[in-house]
């Protein structure tokens, strides 16, 4: 690991990792999803073939990039930000599905909790700055413009 990478990695603040945990969380879950969805489908319990795969696929190739930013968080990676940030806003209304129509809502509030805490976490002011870091900006120096 070169000595800049150390530096990046030691400096990232909990809230990031903390968010980062989350997001990893969310992306082993759709993962596993897509794994559970192909062995259903293989053992014939899906209604049709193209319905179950596809599914699979979706929750496959959206888990894994999720999963992705998530490990990127943990890692101290800044572009896992922007893709946690759109899972989290993409997964409210699928919280507020599971809250009212589909009358699951264990699941919906289990699932509106984290990903209300990752923005929480995303957006808090020491990944804020964290972010802005990239950028040259200084948390410590007034802007004048």
């Amino acid at each position: 690991m070169a000595e800049t990478d150390k530096g990046e990695f030691s400096g990232v603040p909990t809230t990031v990792r903390g968010a980062g945990g989350l997001v990893t969380l969310e992306g082993c879950v759709a993962v596993i999803t897509a794994i559970v969805l192909v062995v259903r489908g293989l053992l014939g319990h899906d209604q049709s073939a193209a319905s179950g795969y596809g599914t699979a696929a979706w929750f496959g190739i959206l888990g894994g990039a999720v999963l992705a930013a998530g490990i990127g968080l943990l890692l101290g990676r800044r572009w896992g930000r922007a893709i946690a940030v759109i899972a989290q806003l993409l997964l409210l209304p699928v919280a507020w599905s599971l809250l009212t129509d589909s009358h699951q809502p264990v699941y919906g509030a289990l699932l509106g909790v984290v990903a209300i805490a990752a923005l929480v976490l995303l957006f808090a002011p020491p990944s804020s700055r964290w972010m802005a870091q990239e950028y040259g900006i200084d948390a410590e120096e007034p802007r004048t413009d």
